[in-house]
């Protein structure tokens, strides 16, 4: 049983930077790949980040590669999300979720729980 809690969206200038936390409860996080995910109006979600949970492999979106970058800091059951670089079709609400099988899949369907989100607006 996990618990994900998305926070640190806000408005940001295009150029600008930005870290958003996924905060977890139950003790087998550390075991627990997590990916991030962005949804946008009128688009299907879409596949950011992942990073399982030794950190020993992260996995990246062509989109968000050289701009990105993921981290976790299992002791604080906290998974960050630093997005430099920020454009403004970034601009989208952000979720991160948890796969207790550990694997890094890109795909929605393997993850087995969801935060609520956060939204993220970068202007132009």
């Amino acid at each position: 049983q996990v618990q994900l809690v998305e926070s640190g969206g806000g408005l940001v200038q295009a150029g600008g930077s930005l870290t958003l936390s996924c905060a977890a409860s139950g003790r087998t996080f550390s075991n627990y790949a997590v990916g991030w995910f962005r949804q946008s109006p009128g688009k299907e979600r879409e596949f950011l980040v992942a990073i399982n949970g030794g950190s020993t492999r992260k996995r990246y979106a062509d989109s968000v590669k050289g701009r990105f970058a993921i981290s976790r800091d299992n002791a604080k059951s906290t998974v960050y999300l630093q997005m430099n670089r920020l454009k403004p079709e970034d601009t989208a609400v952000y979720f991160c979720a948890a796969d207790q099988y550990n694997t890094n899949s890109p795909l929605t369907g393997a993850y087995d729980y969801w935060g609520q989100g956060t939204q993220v607006t970068i202007s132009s």
